[in-house]
């Protein structure tokens, strides 16, 4: 197996997640210049709506921006497990404790058709998968709202994910903790969203963790 391994390293030799520079034999997920460099985003208390706290690994801008980009729209699925192990350290950081479950915000039908996959599920598989913790889907989208992304305002975001998301199995939830996965937190209008639907469902606490943040939303929020 380690034969295999290295002749798999010399014919494709792994990249940095974030700048896809090629990495150094010691270098995991990341190279040592991102590693420095990257806009690491700081653990916040800042409140988000229905979210007891929430964590990030970078500031969503450069090449964390450009590199969450191609993990979402450009068919680079395999970033899910660099992306989940980084993110998995943090949370065990942070919240030392655990949780009771882990799920995830789940990405429409037509969407995930479009991709070929759900970004955010696999985010949870390999963040699972480092904290020993089975994902579970808690939540369904039922609405096919407009994205995000397309969308500027807090109010405007708000009102654009309302009723898009049911809990699914609500006897999972009774005064669990619960741990809340996302790609990007912009305004927290989705988090807090799926956070609301699981609280009513009768979960404890919802926290949230994601693999970047917008930097305003740090200072304002």
């Amino acid at each position: 197996m380690r034969l295999l391994s290295r002749i798999g390293r010399l014919l494709f030799p792994p990249k940095c997640l974030l700048c896809e520079q090629i990495l150094a034999p010691m270098e995991l997920d990341i190279c040592r210049n991102c590693r420095i460099n990257a806009p690491e985003c700081p653990v916040s208390g800042q409140k988000l709506p229905f979210v007891d706290s929430w964590v990030a690994l970078w500031y969503y801008e450069g090449e964390v921006r450009r590199s969450i980009l191609r993990f979402k729209f450009h068919g680079r699925r395999g970033r899910a497990k660099g992306f989940g192990r980084l993110l998995a350290m943090k949370l065990l950081q942070t919240y030392p404790e655990g949780f009771d479950l882990l799920t995830w915000v789940p990405t429409g039908r037509l969407r995930t058709l479009r991709r070929g996959y759900d970004q955010v599920e696999l985010l949870a598989r390999a963040v699972g998968q480092e904290l020993g913790i089975a994902p579970t889907r808690l939540l369904k989208k039922v609405r096919n709202n407009p994205p995000q992304s397309g969308i500027s305002g807090r109010p405007q975001r708000r009102a654009n994910v309302l009723g898009a998301y049911r809990a699914v199995s609500p006897e999972q939830l009774a005064g669990k903790r619960i741990l809340l996965l996302d790609d990007i937190i912009t305004t927290g209008a989705t988090a807090g969203e799926c956070a609301r639907v699981l609280l009513t469902a009768g979960a404890e606490e919802v926290h949230c963790g994601a693999v970047a943040s917008a930097r305003r939303q740090a200072k304002t929020k």
